[in-house]
């Protein structure tokens, strides 16, 4: 495969997998000592990283959850942040100046502070009550907090008593990375595909549905648009029809990642819609790719998963054929703004 070091992808999403056990641990002493909810507190993609899992909970639990945007709550406060929140803070590298002070809020608001970053000497692993660390990088780091993310929420869950299938769930994601591995080799064919075709292409529209959708919005803004300088219009599959289809006509790029899962049913409708209109509609469906062994529960919980691993594909033969590197950047940490 092209630039990538298969034995560094699953030692490290088999690192984040790892993590399920200590992670376990930390929730349910945390739950056991008054804990009463939950906030995702992250900026920029490592935060938006973080929906799926907070969906997850606010749909299956009545355990309070809360998404937010670091930057956001800074300034406008949230009177359920208290001494009995815990307050999880993904950031890759550690130093994202909303990631600290956002940390900084919580620990003076009483909260448990648990951070999920890349470095464990890292500002932010330091001075967090708790520090979960997978040595990702750009190219594996959505797999992993999509995975750290999910295996809090689980965790959360089995404690309450609300699912009594934690023990086989973790037993199944421990054979994901594997299965990721042979998603990415048989995607890496259209991978290559996808990118001639759309080296020259200045816009496109994403969408998708569910746990897709995020992965939809992360790759649309934080890959093509912060890494490539594409135009992007990222919308929720079932907002698409609520203004986005009026921009769609023959040679507009329409873009559908889909998943598994009740939210399927949203992205079928984009796709009998979008060909009607549009010569450049493309399709990726997780339901597609053999992974044996996985029930139907665990792949709709980590479509979202697959789908940012065969884009990882996608963006890396886009990059050769644009000849436009993935870590070249005009303004983001390159300028003070």
């Amino acid at each position: 495969m092209l630039n990538f070091d298969e034995d560094r992808f699953v030692a490290i999403q088999a690192a984040a997998v790892a993590l399920a056990e200590p992670i376990d641990t930390l929730i349910g002493r945390l739950l056991d000592e008054g804990a009463r909810n939950l906030f995702f507190l992250g900026a920029g993609g490592a935060g938006v990283l973080m929906q799926p899992a907070a969906q997850l909970l606010q749909r299956e639990s009545d355990f309070p959850t809360f998404l937010e945007n670091a930057a956001e709550l800074l300034a406008v406060g949230s009177k359920n942040l208290g001494p009995q929140s815990i307050v999880v803070i993904p950031s890759l590298s550690g130093t994202t100046k909303e990631a600290l002070a956002v940390n900084e809020l919580a620990r003076t608001k009483g909260a448990t502070v648990v951070a999920l970053t890349g470095n464990d000497e890292s500002p932010l692993a330091r001075a967090a009550d708790h520090n979960f660390t997978v040595r990702a990088a750009d190219d594996t780091s959505s797999e992993s907090f999509y995975l750290q993310s999910l295996l809090i929420v689980l965790s959360i869950q089995k404690h309450r008593g609300e699912r009594d299938d934690y023990t086989a769930l973790i037993g199944e994601l421990r054979t994901l990375p594997g299965h990721l591995l042979e998603v990415k080799r048989a995607f890496e064919g259209r991978a290559a595909e996808l990118a001639q075709q759309f080296a020259e292409e200045k816009y496109h529209i994403f969408t998708g549905a569910g746990p897709s959708w995020t992965e939809s919005w992360y790759f649309a803004t934080c890959i093509l648009e912060e890494m490539q300088w594409v135009r992007t219009r990222p919308v929720h599959a079932s907002d698409f029809f609520h203004g986005t289809l009026e921009l769609v006509e023959k040679g507009v790029s329409v873009v559908l990642l889909k998943g598994e899962g009740p939210t399927r049913e949203l992205a079928d409708r984009v796709e009998r819609f979008a060909p009607t209109v549009t010569d450049t509609f493309t399709v990726i469906d997780t339901a597609g790719f053999a992974m044996p062994g996985l029930g139907p529960d665990v792949r709709a919980l980590v479509s979202h998963v697959v789908h940012a691993t065969v884009l990882e594909r996608f963006s890396e033969h886009l990059a050769t054929v644009r000849n436009h590197p993935l870590t070249t950047r005009r303004y983001y940490r390159r300028i003070d703004y």
